[in-house]
């Protein structure tokens, strides 16, 4: 097994933590989290992917340990598209592998359709492009992102857990984790304050993005991809991810793999052997 190192990347829009593993003159594997995870996602799995890449994987913007946006801005994923053009020329890679679990799935696969000369592989848990809204669906989204925007000062203060362990129960009780899955992400997600732990995560990423892009534009950017590409997903479905979508997604992509696993959202975290041996294409051993 890799033991893991921090890193930071200081940028030009703000400060990014890291957390890697394996040798640094092996292969680049930039890993993203999903949606208010963090770099922890990945405790179980990058060991496993060290033995063939270096494996970085970022706290996103607002996440983690990473810097939060200054007061009155917006966070949109698209953004974030930004921060991995500049963690690639941070670290001086040409071309590197992108891996992604949900939100990061969704940033990996834009990117390598907007920038496919820099993605080497592509390797997808639980996503493979962003979520929809139909043409009807656009105004009402926009006017109550506005108004909950323009509301969110009001907002109560952070929820403060006397101990991590109160942390941890909170998670597991709002998603399909483990003890030891949520353990990962929220250890690297919590501040101490007086009294105990609060998230570190910024709040305002759990504001409504004010627009989204139709499902016919999605598949459209997906036919950008030329990266070999693996998407591992959990049977059943995620209830988001329904099965047709994401097949007809799927066919989008010219060079691409897909295999579906028994488990759920974070399969990586709960069975991280058998999602590792699929993204590498042959059994790792744990």
């Amino acid at each position: 097994m890799h033991a893991a190192e921090e890193l930071t990347l200081a940028l030009p829009q703000g400060t990014l933590a890291a957390r890697c593993w394996g040798d640094p003159a092996a292969p680049p594997l930039l890993a993203l989290h999903g949606w208010l995870d963090n770099a922890g996602t990945f405790d179980h799995l990058a060991p496993l992917l060290a033995a063939h890449w270096r494996v970085v994987a970022l706290d996103l913007r607002g996440h983690g340990r990473s810097s939060h946006l200054p007061a009155g801005a917006w966070y949109h994923y698209v953004d974030a598209l930004d921060d991995l053009r500049a963690a690639f020329d941070h670290f001086g890679w040409a071309r590197a592998d992108l891996l992604g679990h949900s939100l990061g799935g969704t940033l990996a696969s834009l990117f390598a359709a907007a920038c496919p000369e820099r993605v080497g592989r592509l390797l997808l848990i639980e996503a493979l492009g962003p979520l929809t809204a139909t043409l009807d669906e656009a105004l009402p989204r926009l006017r109550s992102a506005l108004d909950q925007h323009a509301a969110f000062g009001a907002r109560r203060p952070l929820r403060v857990f006397a101990t991590l362990d109160e942390a941890i129960a909170a998670r597991v009780s709002v998603n399909d984790l483990s003890e030891a899955g949520a353990r990962a992400i929220v250890t690297r997600g919590v501040k101490p304050v007086e009294g105990g732990w609060v998230w570190s995560t910024d709040p305002r990423l759990t504001l409504p993005s004010p627009q989204r892009f139709t499902e016919e534009q999605v598949l459209a950017m997906l036919a950008g991809i030329r990266a070999p590409t693996v998407l591992v997903l959990a049977d059943p479905a995620t209830s988001y991810l329904p099965r047709a979508m994401m097949d007809a997604r799927a066919a989008r992509v010219a060079d691409i793999r897909v295999v579906r696993l028994p488990g759920h959202h974070h399969l990586h975290l709960e069975d991280a052997a058998a999602v590792a041996a699929a993204l590498a294409g042959a059994p790792i051993r744990a």
